[in-house]
């Protein structure tokens, strides 16, 4: 079978602007979320959010940014600082792909233009309203950045997007259509609506006194997500592309599953069984057994269904050894974005030996029968890692992530 290195990444995040300080805020067990001080979030039920640490017009030009919504410009950032981290490859156009996801895409666009026709009427609506709000928009983004001709794609899979997008990059290089594609997700909603919509559907921790406490997978206490933003991207590369350039490697993408729930719209399988199909897959896919997985870098969005739910997904396809940790315990949830960003993390932890702590695990729930990482970054000896994903409309996707 085709081997698949990731050779880049590049990230925006509620904890730092670039993958380096993004990570160092995880070992340290820093927290990105943050009360709104702003207006309009007075009167709303929630007014916390993880929102960026480095605004993405800090780095892009003004023109330029002026011309993308939110969630395009954190993916623009994060794809600029993949590629170049990888090198920038010299690749033929033909041979290059992108595919990143999105849950919501270009909702503050919409939402904005929406307020200017109501108020202005039809004639001041910007012309790129619709480049800008599409859901492919990000994908496209970095598709035109780069050049890429051997396609462009967008899944859009709620809250496994980042995990998907990943998924069908190694499909993509392992179907002979591609050398080299960038791959992750991106999402950027933080607005009064998305707020009340979930809020509405109590999936938001209303802590709004404790902002930094609000996060707490796994936890007893734990009382829904915290609202993120950010973007994660990954540049995956057939390893005799890589070789022959002499390529830095960070970790081999060993394996992707997938699976779905029929369940319901936004509730998980309270046994987990979809998403332990989807994490039996991918381990099966990379040639492993359950015994070879250490690490497991979890979905695990502190709302007290999913977790446990997730709990029992972990325990049935792998067992109780892997090490398991929720970095959304610092990043809040990125919707379409998570999974990317997570993806990150797991494989920076194959390679740093460190597993980040889940912050605020204060009291760990009595039925998740797990080795949770908490208080203080496990140092551990890992070859294969697992990231999972998973999103309203019972989306299910795990990743396998291996020494190279």
């Amino acid at each position: 079978m085709t081997e698949v290195l990731v050779t880049g990444l590049g990230a925006t995040t509620p904890l730092g602007g670039n993958v380096g300080s993004t990570w160092a805020a995880m070992l340290a067990g820093e927290s990105g979320v943050r009360k709104i001080d702003a207006d309009w979030a007075q009167e709303l039920p929630v007014r916390i959010v993880a929102s960026l640490a480095v605004e993405p017009t800090d780095t892009l030009e003004r023109v330029q940014a002026r011309r993308l919504d939110r969630s395009q410009q954190v993916a623009l950032v994060a794809a600029r600082e993949a590629w170049a981290d990888a090198g920038s490859p010299e690749v033929d156009p033909e041979r290059l792909a992108v595919v990143v996801g999105t849950g919501i895409g270009g909702a503050l666009t919409l939402l904005g233009q929406d307020d200017i026709m109501e108020d202005k009427g039809h004639r001041r609506v910007s012309p790129l309203t619709i480049p800008m709000l599409m859901p492919n928009g990000p994908a496209a983004t970095v598709g035109l950045e780069l050049g890429a001709r051997a396609g462009v794609h967008a899944p859009v899979s709620a809250c496994a997007s980042g995990a998907e997008a990943i998924a069908l990059g190694l499909d993509v290089i392992r179907s002979g259509r591609a050398d080299v594609v960038v791959v992750g997700g991106a999402e950027a909603c933080i607005h009064p609506l998305p707020l009340a919509g979930f809020s509405q559907m109590q999936a938001l921790s209303t802590r709004n006194d404790e902002p930094e406490a609000a996060s707490r997978p796994f936890d007893k206490g734990r009382d829904g997500f915290v609202l993120g933003e950010g973007a994660g991207i990954l540049v995956l590369e057939r390893a005799e592309h890589a070789t022959a350039r002499g390529a830095r490697t960070y970790a081999r993408l060993a394996g992707a599953g997938m699976s779905a729930d029929a369940y319901h719209i936004a509730a998980p399988d309270p046994v987990g069984a979809g998403a332990s199909r989807a994490i039996s897959r991918a381990v099966q896919d990379a040639g492993l057994a359950p015994a070879d997985i250490g690490h497991v870098n979890a979905h695990a969005t502190s709302t007290p269904v999913g977790d446990t739910a997730e709990a029992a997904a972990i325990l049935s396809s792998l067992g109780e050894h892997p090490v398991v940790t929720s970095t959304k315990s610092m990043t809040g949830h990125l919707l379409g974005a998570a999974g990317a960003v997570e993806a990150i993390a797991t494989l920076l932890a194959i390679r740093d030996g460190k597993v980040p702590a889940t912050r605020n695990l204060d009291d760990p729930d009595d039925d998740i029968r797990l080795d949770l990482a908490r208080v203080h970054p496990r140092t551990v000896t890992l070859r294969a890692a697992v990231n999972d994903s998973f999103g309203f409309g019972g989306h299910n996707v795990a990743l396998v992530f291996t020494t190279a």
